[in-house]
Parts: C-alpha cells; structure tokens; sequence
C-alpha cells in the first residue's frame, strides 16, 4: 500500500497527524502513523470504522457516542500494553483506545480535550507577478478611455467667450486632428462678404458670425470701402444671400462688425475661445473665401505668437524715422500661422483643434505683387488674437466704437546691459504728465524689457502689448535702468 503524502514540519514542531482527531483522545505520534493507514486513499473504498470492545449503549453511557468529540473522557480502566511488545502497534491501532503511562520517546502527553487546528498558508503572487498585473490593468483602463471618451484627453474644453452654438470637438483618438469634424462643425458659421461702394469698385472678404441677432465680425479693411456709402451682401455658407449694414469699426484693430438686415432664426454662431493660452506649434484652420473662392479650407501650425504687425500709419514723424515710435501708432501683436491664406481671407476666422476661434485672419507677408497688386501666400500670415477681438467687438456692438488702451510714453529701439548681458526693449523718449507712465515713476531713458512677463523686443510690440488692455487695468512691466531692472505697475489709460 501506497503511504499517504504527509506535510513537512520543522525539526523542532510537534508533528500534526493530518488524520481527523478522535473522539476518545489523540493518539500519540508514534501510534498516529499506523493509525492513519486506516482510512481510505484517494480511489479506495472506505474501510469500516474499527468497533471499540464494549460499544454498546453501557460503553457509550461512560464514554459517550462516536460523534460526541467534546465530552470529558474518563481514564481507562487498564492500562494500554507496552509499546516495545510484539504486535503492541497493531493492538494499538485495532482498539484505539487512550494512552496511559509514560509518553513514549520522553515527547509531552498530547492534550486530550484540544481540537487540532489546520493552519492554511496561502503564498501570494510574487512582486514581480504584482507589479505586472498593476501595468497592465493601468494600460486596460487608459485604453478605454482612449477609445470611448478621446475628449477626456484635454486639459480643459476652451472657454466660450461670446456664447456661440458650435459644439466643442472631440479630440481625435488618433495621433492627428480630426479637420473633417471640424470643418463640418464650423463652416456653417463662416460667411462670404462682397462691398460695393459708391464711388469705388467692389471688394471680397470673409466674416463669421458673432451672435444669434445677425452680428457678422469682420476686417475693417475689408468694409472700408462702404464707410462712406456702399452696399455690403452677406452669403451664408448654404449660399443664402442677405443684405448688411455696418455696426461699427475701428482702424487702431483693423476690426469691424456687420449685421444682416432680417437676420434668419437659425444661424449658426461661431465659438469664440481666449487665445491667451495658445502655443507655438499648435494646430490651427483657416476658412475664407481666398480670391473669391467662398468656404475654402486651409490647415497649419502657429508659427510665432505676439508678432508686432502694423495695420496702419498716420504719424508722418515715425514715417522718417523708422525706429522710433508713438504711442498713436496703429498695431498688433498678431498670431503668425503658416497656413495658405490669400486676398479673400481676411476677416475670416482662424480655429483650434476643437472648433474654436482663436483670431481673425487679416494680413499676409509677401516678397512680390503680382500684376494686379495683390500677393499670394508664402506661409507667413497674422490673425488678430481672439482676446483682442472680442474685447473690440463687445464695444462696436454696444456703442459702435471702441476705446484703446494709452501708456502715455513715445518709445524707440535701444539695447540695455544688465550685468553681463544685452538686452532689446523699447526705451522711453518722452512721458505725458498726469499719464499712467508719469504716475509709475517712467522717466526718459528708461528702457521697458517685459510686459506681463512677456518680452518686449521692438517698440511696435510694447504699443501692441498695451492695444490689448482697457482704460482703468493695471499692467507690470519690467523696467531697465542704470544696470538694474526692477517691475513697476502702470495704470491705463483710455484713448
């Protein structure tokens, strides 16, 4: 017969029968192992229950029935024979009957009335096994997100500054920006805008629509040409004609705002987003109506942020002299994109990845004209900054004109030592008395580094910074002087 497989124990634990514990006492180990071949293998019939001498209903009054485990036993009337005699192991296990005298082998008498306990060791995984199962279900459940809610994937979904209808869109769970969505989502937002004026040939620009009463938001070059008189004709992206008529503009942003006579109920307004957290690299479409072509749609990055671009000039002083200028001069710090934009571009809407708009497309660089004096695109082109032009547009439409921001200083192009380094700014030529400069402490030969935390690299940028800000806010700037720079808080001013 096959021995059952017994647990290993240390050397210095009592060994466990792993036998179920008697009724009438624990046999000692050394009696346990001839005990324990008594009761049935895997796959062998059960053997019948040795019968104790005297079971019967006498025998059971003293000793209690076979399934009565917890009852005090009473010592035997004799005593159990040697361990030492022929076939005393086999008498042993035939009567299983309690162990009297001394224990054998000088081991401690086994407690008669303790129930053995079976103690279960369960080995966990390893920390290699732990570690892996943890990266895994991390890379599970980033999956599923990634699959069923790629939105979650930004920061945050831009902040509608304007109350628009068009939906934020998803952010494609590929690597690239779904531009079809947003095409789709934004198109019908974006309208084709032709003038006629009264004693001049007609124009072509873009537009898109700022509020559900017909507000169309535009360049102020492109209804330039009609401020005098003239007719302006609107067509909605599903070619629906209407008429318009000016709301306001003003030049300083190159910026105007137009309203459809008998607006329809069912526009479809564009969603205005902050361009202040716009980055360098970041996505971006144009939509326009390039040399006539209405809802044409052109893809690419931002190229550079805060670049001075001059809209106009009407100082003839800066004329003569080209570094230097004041603060009256026409500027702003545009967003640059190498997106394809044309003639027929401007005033049309530059969006983010999500549908958003970010500015409004209103000038281009170009190394040549062509016969008809218009240029075509090299991939360099400016939108006005969204911030700038909802700021604008909030005004023309309450009041028909807008107010600008003044610091009350004229400015030229200079370099600064700070330490061991040379540093570009605008210096101060003059500063207005009573102005927010002249209340700062500004003086001449000051040279201002930092607006907002923001380089100041030419004297057109800083007239851009300050074009950005309201009559009554208070910029930091960063001034140099004698080697030292330190930050000063400027109040400005309303034009």
């Amino acid at each position: 017969m096959t021995e059952p497989q017994q647990p290993l124990h240390d050397a210095d634990s009592p060994r466990r029968a792993e036998t179920p514990s008697y009724e009438r006492g624990a046999l000692p180990s050394a009696h346990a192992d001839a005990a324990s071949e008594h009761w049935p293998h895997p796959g062998q019939a059960e053997q019948p229950t040795p019968r104790i001498p005297g079971d019967d209903d006498a025998t059971r009054e003293m000793y209690g029935s076979a399934g009565d485990a917890t009852r005090e036993m009473p010592a035997p009337a004799a005593p159990f024979p040697p361990t030492d005699a022929p076939g005393a192991a086999a008498a042993q296990a035939d009567s299983y009957l309690p162990p009297t005298g001394t224990p054998y082998g000088n081991y401690a008498a086994p407690d008669a009335s303790a129930t053995p306990t079976v103690v279960v060791t369960k080995k966990g995984p390893g920390w290699v096994a732990l570690v892996a199962a943890m990266i895994l279900t991390v890379a599970m459940t980033l999956g599923a997100v990634l699959y069923l809610r790629p939105a979650l994937l930004r920061a945050s979904t831009p902040t509608n500054m304007n109350g628009g209808t068009v939906s934020a869109v998803p952010a494609s769970s590929s690597d690239g920006t779904d531009w079809s969505a947003v095409a789709s989502a934004v198109l019908p937002a974006v309208v084709t805008i032709q003038t006629q004026g009264a004693s001049s040939s007609g124009g072509t620009g873009s537009g898109v629509v700022y509020d559900a009463q017909g507000d169309i938001v535009t360049n102020y070059h492109v209804i330039a040409s009609v401020v005098g008189g003239g007719k302006i004709q609107v067509t909605l992206a599903d070619g629906r004609l209407y008429s318009a008529h000016i709301v306001g503009h003003d030049r300083t942003t190159d910026l105007a705002v137009i309203r459809l006579d008998n607006p329809p109920s069912d526009l479809t307004v564009a969603r205005f987003a902050s361009s202040s957290a716009l980055k360098v690299g970041a996505p971006v479409m144009a939509i326009g109506a390039p040399l006539g072509l209405s809802n044409t749609v052109t893809t690419g990055i931002i190229s550079a942020l805060n670049r001075p671009v001059e809209v106009s000039m009407e100082d003839s002083s800066t004329q003569q002299d080209p570094t230097q200028a004041s603060s009256d001069l026409v500027v702003t710090n545009a967003i640059q994109i190498d997106a394809s934009i044309n003639p027929g571009n401007s005033g049309g809407p530059l969006f983010d990845a999500s549908g958003a708009v970010v500015g409004i497309n209103s000038s281009i660089k170009s190394l040549s004209s062509s016969s008809d004096g218009q240029a075509g695109s090299i991939g360099l082109g400016f939108a006005i900054p969204s911030d700038l032009v909802v700021s604008v547009a909030d005004q023309l439409i309450a009041s028909g004109q807008a107010s600008h921001g003044m610091l009350g200083v004229t400015v030229r192009a200079a370099t600064t030592t700070i330490g061991n380094d040379t540093f570009v700014g605008a210096q101060v030529q003059d500063v207005t008395p009573g102005s927010g400069a002249a209340t700062a402490g500004l003086r001449s030969g000051d040279v201002i580094t930092k607006v907002e935390g923001q380089e100041v690299t030419s004297p057109k940028q800083l007239i851009g910074y300050v074009r950005r800000y309201k009559a009554g806010d208070t910029v930091t700037m960063t001034v140099a002087r004698d080697g030292a720079t330190f930050d000063v808080s400027v109040t400005i001013q309303g034009s």
